[in-house]
């Protein structure tokens, strides 16, 4: 196999990557218990990645930009408890949705500045504000839960229009459009130059200073509109909202062949990553396995995912 074929062969495994990866734990799922391939049970596992989904999907810009957003679960609680919080006392839910995504957009707002135009490395930034934040969240709720009232409200989680339920057609939509802006925007041209080659994009002409903002702003807006999805569903906002779902949100970005360097990825497959981390969630849920142990499974995941990342990139420039 000449040189050619062989990039040609690594970039298709790397693209349907998580599709084998997901159909391999399927089958061992269907096989560990029998109730795991019942529709109510299916169903259920939808709506529980719809979240984990929908903050993959912006933490996928971010990553291919060649950066890291750990402050999404604490954006996202943020999010979840004032617009709870909001909507408990006037009762208006178009308000309190837009709470909700005004503060997620601020959150990645200040990210994206402190990484863009104050120079502070991502991890170190969305670190500190990891923290900043899910302090806030403590505060504003003094450790207690806000109960969720409004049926409208909770219609936006637990609804479903023609059988399909409300949260996977938003995770469906705000997929396509992710896929529309990186394939066929000049903004997404610029995502993948500014984390292919930073110093190229920027002779080239490409602010590398706003795309980068732009995205963290994308990742806070996408983490807001999480956070009313998952208040919704659960009827009440918890303190401890959101609370590392930021792993599970790299992880299925890793595991949709996203290179965690940068310049190198799709959003669509993200949503695949999203089902896999769901599923195994759901088949430790099935077999009675202790609820700490899922700690050191996705942990476990996600270091695999890191490696053969890091062997497809590895292949990839022996290939070249």
């Amino acid at each position: 196999m000449n040189q050619k074929a062989k990039k040609q062969l690594i970039n298709q495994i790397n693209i349907y990557r998580s599709v084998l990866i997901l159909l391999i734990i399927c089958l061992f799922a269907a096989f560990l218990s029998k109730s795991f391939l019942n529709i109510s049970n299916l169903f259920n596992v939808f709506k529980q990645v719809t979240v984990a989904g929908i903050i993959g999907c912006g933490m996928t810009f971010v990553i291919l930009t060649g950066g890291i957003d750990l402050s999404v679960g604490s954006i996202l609680g943020l999010s979840g408890v004032v617009a709870s919080g909001v909507l408990a006392s006037t009762g208006n839910t178009f308000l309190a949705v837009a709470t909700a995504l005004a503060i997620g957009t601020v959150c990645g707002t200040a990210n994206g500045f402190f990484i863009s135009h104050c120079g502070i490395p991502p991890f170190i930034a969305t670190l500190g504000t990891m923290t900043l934040l899910r302090g806030c969240v403590l505060i504003y709720t003094k450790g207690s839960p806000i109960p969720v009232k409004s049926e409208v409200y909770k219609f936006i989680g637990k609804g479903s229009f023609i059988g399909v339920p409300v949260p996977v057609i938003i995770l469906i939509l705000l997929f396509l459009a992710a896929h529309y802006i990186l394939t066929q925007t000049p903004f997404g041209r610029s995502i993948y130059a500014v984390g292919g080659n930073r110093e190229a994009a920027r002779l080239s002409g490409i602010s590398v200073k706003r795309t980068e903002w732009t995205a963290y702003i994308m990742n806070g807006l996408l983490s807001g509109i999480a956070a009313v999805v998952l208040t919704a569903r659960l009827g009440s906002a918890q303190s401890t909202s959101g609370q590392g779902i930021e792993m599970d949100a790299i992880a299925a970005v890793i595991l949709g062949g996203t290179s965690l360097s940068g310049g190198t990825g799709f959003v669509l497959p993200t949503v695949v990553g999203a089902m896999i981390m769901g599923i195994i969630d759901n088949i430790l849920t099935l077999m009675n396995v202790n609820p700490h142990a899922t700690s050191i499974v996705k942990g476990s995941v996600v270091l695999i995912a890191v490696l053969v990342d890091k062997k497809v990139k590895d292949l990839s420039a022996k290939a070249e």
